[in-house]
């Protein structure tokens, strides 16, 4: 689409500077930034309005999506509809949810647990994880760092960078392949060549491919034999390339997974009570790498607090944000934009995750926080 063309009204003109590397990750999203913050913002009022109600007089929310966009309201009654009845309604021809509940099952002294306790949609058919594909290439850094094949502290990336960098998106890499766009540790810049560099990195340590070290490090323990990086990309890539690509390109470390609901809740499952890492590492890893550092979040526009981990955003005080109002700032997850996402609310013990067949874009920006709300009000355990 040509740089002057309008999206919902808008033009590359109606945008500051600060929202270039936004355009860069997201262009066609990007021009529809207002309307996105708009309707955002009439779903997380209400939200907000419920969180001052007692719950049991709280009856309804006005859900807003549509083909075109964000124009009719979906009414939800908590007395007759479960949260997940909200997927029914969103404007997609497929999708899959499940809601895991995170707690400790004998008691303060037990080991944490884990357990999906509601599904909704096809659990085994494949769609596009896109961005969601990043938090399993942290895993498996995560994975090889405990293991002393990599340290956080490795330089890696344009100079001053090191594998913590990467994983945090402060590196100053931009979104795609090039020289960096800031020195790091001073920005945010949501980078999808970082995670490149981080496999890169990974396959001259370790002496396997990236693809084999994600599936015998990551994938097959934890019982994802369905999820696969896409096939049908590779072919592609070799094609344009002349059959002469690096392990990363062919896998692509950034966006590349394809994989069932099932191999995704098994995912945030470990996300949410580690096996693979230490507890230390996780915590490490769920918590804001480089505090303070302004960026912008693909989607949603710039922050001057623009949180991460290791693999994960951090939701902290970003509003608007895909998550719902009522999700505590310790949530942590990500989002892609095939349509898949997943967040872990430790404090709300609860998580969510989701795919569908229709790509990020405004009818996201609205369902999503109204479904996080919806199942932080309906799933949580006093």
């Amino acid at each position: 689409m040509g740089g002057a063309e309008e999206v919902d009204s808008l033009t590359w003109e109606d945008w500051d500077a600060e929202a270039l590397l936004e355009r860069m990750a997201h262009p066609v999203e990007a021009l529809s930034k207002v309307r996105v913050a708009k309707a955002t913002s009439i779903v997380s009022r209400r939200w907000m309005i419920r969180a001052r109600t007692p719950i049991a007089e709280f009856r309804h929310i006005a859900v807003h999506s549509s083909h075109q966009g964000i124009s009719h309201d979906v009414i939800y009654d908590r007395n007759t509809m479960g949260a997940l009845d909200l997927v029914g309604t969103w404007p997609v021809d497929a999708a899959a949810v499940g809601v895991i509940r995170i707690g400790r099952g004998g008691g303060e002294r037990s080991s944490p647990e884990a357990e999906t306790v509601e599904v909704v949609g096809p659990q085994d058919r494949l769609f596009p994880w896109a961005s969601v594909t990043k938090p399993v290439t942290a895993l498996a850094v995560l994975v090889a760092i405990e293991e002393g094949t990599l340290s956080l502290d490795l330089p890696a990336g344009p100079p001053g960078s090191t594998i913590r960098h990467l994983l945090a998106h402060a590196s100053g890499l931009g979104p795609d392949r090039g020289p960096p766009l800031a020195r790091p540790h001073t920005r945010r810049i949501y980078s999808n060549f970082g995670y490149d560099v981080l496999a890169d990195v990974l396959v001259q340590r370790s002496g396997m491919s990236f693809r084999d070290y994600v599936t015998y490090g990551v994938l097959h323990p934890l019982g994802m034999s369905d999820t696969v990086f896409d096939p049908g990309r590779d072919q592609l890539e070799s094609a344009s390339s002349g059959g002469a690509m690096s392990d990363s390109a062919s896998s692509d470390p950034a966006s590349g997974l394809w994989g069932p609901l099932s191999d995704l809740l098994a995912l945030v499952t470990e996300w949410a009570v580690p096996k693979l890492i230490s507890p230390e590492s996780h915590a490490l890893a769920v918590s804001v790498a480089f505090p303070g550092l302004p960026g912008v979040l693909p989607g949603f526009g710039r922050f001057d607090r623009c949180d991460w981990g290791l693999g994960v955003e951090v939701c902290g005080d970003k509003r608007p944000h895909w998550t719902g109002v009522s999700n505590s700032p310790a949530t942590f997850g990500h989002f892609g934009r095939s349509g898949s996402f997943f967040w872990i609310d430790p404090r709300a013990g609860l998580a969510c995750a989701g795919l569908a067949d229709r790509a990020f874009g405004p009818w996201a920006s609205a369902a999503w926080p109204a479904l996080s709300d919806a199942v932080l009000a309906g799933f949580r355990v006093s």
